[in-house]
């Protein structure tokens, strides 16, 4: 069957930070989303993992880039050349050519036009033949396990890491939704500001991403789950002498605090949009956390307590909109709301 099989179904979560493809339903890619390009020839010398073992490390002939910048494309070149490489690790049935692509890909709810353009464009150049998008936060919903078309109010936040997406979701549609450029990325940037001026240490995006995965909190009072103290090594900002500084959860969430605010307040903001019997809704059933933002420490917690609403981290969080995007590709005819 696989030799006269003409196309080749593939679901994109397309994020800032990693990019995951499913294919029959499975998620067979699950890459960071970074690309090394020969700085001569421009053309790919690696993707994914074996791209970002070298960020931050290559020499004047290698450019490391991250196409994706707050959930948008930054380097339209650089993208279609990661999708083009992270296609080509899917596993393929074995035939005498290859397949037309149809894809449902996932992008912010936020996107304008041009965006929305610039990704369609990036999949068509890819080799997608057929291509759908879908708003990230209703594939988040669907992945979750919410019935998106039902007469019900239900609200998802997706925490990634270019974009904060809010939304209202009822009967197969947005109702109302928040779309900030304030996730993940904006959370390493604070780790690595407090270590410089606190702690007068350089620390790299990579150092300050590991420091966000190990203390990484939003409460100050974590009780048994507190994390140990994480060691960082770094340079001296002024002298380059070498340092070795212990950071723990407390001080890492005092530094979040301004960007977890801005998060809440985006949040706020959409309730408050929310028609009353929609609102009653979302009171009753709660509000589902989904993205790498989701894991960190006590944010379930300290959302509840500053909205009076529960929060509920999803199962896996991180895969909630690649779970989604893989759903709709099977129910194409069905759901109405994918964009062409």
């Amino acid at each position: 069957m696989g030799l006269f099989s003409f196309t080749q179904e593939i679901a994109v979560d397309l994020g800032t930070a990693n990019t995951i493809i499913s294919t029959d339903g499975k998620i067979v890619v699950d890459e960071p989303s970074v690309v090394a390009l020969d700085g001569i020839t421009g053309k790919m010398i690696a993707v994914g993992e074996k791209a970002k073992m070298m960020y931050e490390k290559s020499n004047a002939s290698i450019k490391t880039i991250r196409p994706l910048k707050d959930g948008v494309i930054a380097d339209f070149n650089a993208c279609e050349q990661m999708i083009r490489g992270l296609i080509k690790m899917c596993p393929r049935k074995r035939r005498w050519f290859s397949p037309s692509l149809r894809m449902v890909i996932g992008v912010p709810s936020g996107s304008t036009e041009v965006e929305l353009r610039a990704v369609r464009d990036s999949a068509e150049h890819a080799g997608g033949r057929d291509v759908y998008l879908v708003f990230e936060p209703m594939a988040a919903a669907i992945g979750i396990g919410i019935d998106v078309t039902q007469p019900e109010g239900n609200m998802v936040v997706d925490i990634g890491g270019g974009t904060t997406e809010i939304a209202v979701i009822s009967l197969g549609g947005i109702v109302s939704n928040n779309s900030i450029k304030m996730a993940g990325d904006d959370l390493t940037t604070d780790i690595q500001e407090y270590m410089s001026r606190q702690h007068n240490v350089k620390v790299s995006e990579r150092m300050a991403e590991r420091i966000k995965i190990n203390v990484g909190a939003a409460l100050t009072e974590l009780g048994e789950d507190a994390p140990d103290d994480y060691v960082v090594h770094g340079p001296n900002r002024i002298t380059a002498l070498p340092m070795e500084v212990p950071v723990c959860y407390q001080e890492v969430a005092h530094c979040l605090d301004k960007t977890v605010t801005k998060i809440e307040t985006a949040i706020l903001s959409a309730l408050e949009n929310t028609p009353p019997e929609l609102y009653a809704d979302i009171v009753h059933n709660g509000i589902y956390l989904a993205g790498g933002g989701a894991l960190l420490r006590g944010l379930d917690k300290r959302l509840t307590d500053k909205i009076n609403i529960p929060f509920h981290i999803a199962e896996d969080p991180l895969h909630c909109v690649a779970k989604g995007t893989a759903i709709a590709l099977k129910n194409v005819d069905r759901y109405h709301f994918l964009m062409r």
